[in-house]
C-alpha cells in the first residue's frame, strides 16, 4: 500500500496558462493516482470568482479531480489569496476537502501545521487590510451575487491591478514575518510548517522555545518546471514533475 503524501501549491491555472494546465492534468492522471493523499496547498487556480465559472479550463480540472478522488486518492485543499471563493460546490463536484485556513495533521507521526501562507505575511499591512475585507460574508455575498459577466471583467482588472502594485512593493514586505511564523507555530504546538504563497521554494531551519523547527515553502509551477513535496514514511524529497 502506498502511503506517499504530495504537496503542491501556486499553480494559478488560467486560460492564458496552458502548459501549466496540461502539466496538472498529467499529474492528476499520473502522479496522483499512486499517492495515498494529494494537499494542494492554495492558489491552485490564479483567479476563482464562484463555482458557478465553467469556463474553460475549469471543467477540465473539475473533472479530472472528480476521476483522482473516485479512485481512492484523496485530495485536501486550502484556499489560497487568488481562489478563497472556492466552495461548497466544488468540493461536492470534485470529492476534494476544503481545509481551514490552519490545519494540522499527523505527517508520519509529526504534528505539521499547513497553510497557504499569505496570512504569515503580516509586513504587508494594505494586503491584511484588504484579506479581512474579502473574507467576510458581507463581502463576498455581494460579489458572488453579481453576474458571471460583471465578475469575470472585475477578476481581469483585478489581476492587472494586482500586477502593477507588486511591482511597486518591496519584495522583503511580501515574505513572511518569522515572528508571525513561530507564533502560529508555537499556538498550534507544531514544530514543522509547510506552506505556499511566496514563490521562494526553501527549507528553512530555525527554532522554536529551544526546539528544532522547519519551514517548508513550497515552489510556484511556471510554463518549464513544477515540483512536489512529497513525503513517505522514509522522509521527504523535492519532486520534478
Amino acid at each position: 500500500m502506498n502511503l506517499e503524501i504530495l504537496f503542491i501549491s501556486d499553480l494559478h491555472i488560467s486560460l492564458d496558462k496552458p502548459e501549466i494546465t496540461r502539466r496538472f492534468l498529467s499529474f492528476l492522471s499520473n502522479r496522483a493516482p499512486k499517492a495515498a493523499a494529494v494537499y494542494i496547498l492554495g492558489d491552485l487556480f490564479d483567479t476563482w470568482i464562484g463555482d458557478d465559472d465553467f469556463t474553460p479550463p475549469n471543467n477540465k480540472v473539475r473533472t479530472q479531480l472528480k476521476q483522482l478522488t473516485d479512485s481512492g486518492t484523496q485530495v485536501f485543499l486550502q484556499q489560497g489569496n487568488r481562489d478563497f471563493l472556492l466552495g461548497k460546490r466544488f468540493s461536492e463536484d470534485t470529492g476534494v476537502i476544503l481545509l481551514d485556513e490552519y490545519a494540522v495533521i499527523d505527517l508520519f507521526g509529526t504534528s505539521t501545521l499547513l497553510t497557504h501562507g499569505d496570512l504569515l505575511c503580516t509586513d504587508d499591512l494594505p494586503y491584511q487590510t484588504f484579506r479581512i475585507k474579502s473574507h467576510s460574508l458581507e463581502w463576498q455575498q455581494s460579489v458572488l451575487s453579481k453576474p458571471l459577466f460583471l465578475r469575470l471583467l472585475a477578476a481581469r482588472w483585478y489581476r492587472i491591478r494586482s500586477y502593477f502594485h507588486k511591482r511597486k512593493k518591496n519584495q522583503d514586505i511580501m515574505d513572511v514575518n518569522q515572528d508571525t511564523v513561530i507564533q502560529v507555530m508555537r499556538e498550534r504546538h507544531c514544530r514543522r510548517l509547510i506552506h505556499g504563497h511566496t514563490h521562494r521554494p526553501a527549507i528553512h531551519d530555525f527554532n522554536v522555545d529551544g526546539q528544532s523547527a522547519q519551514r517548508f515553502v513550497l515552489a510556484a509551477w511556471s510554463k518549464n518546471s513544477a515540483e512536489a513535496l512529497c513525503w513517505s514514511a522514509d522522509g521527504y524529497k523535492i519532486e520534478s514533475l
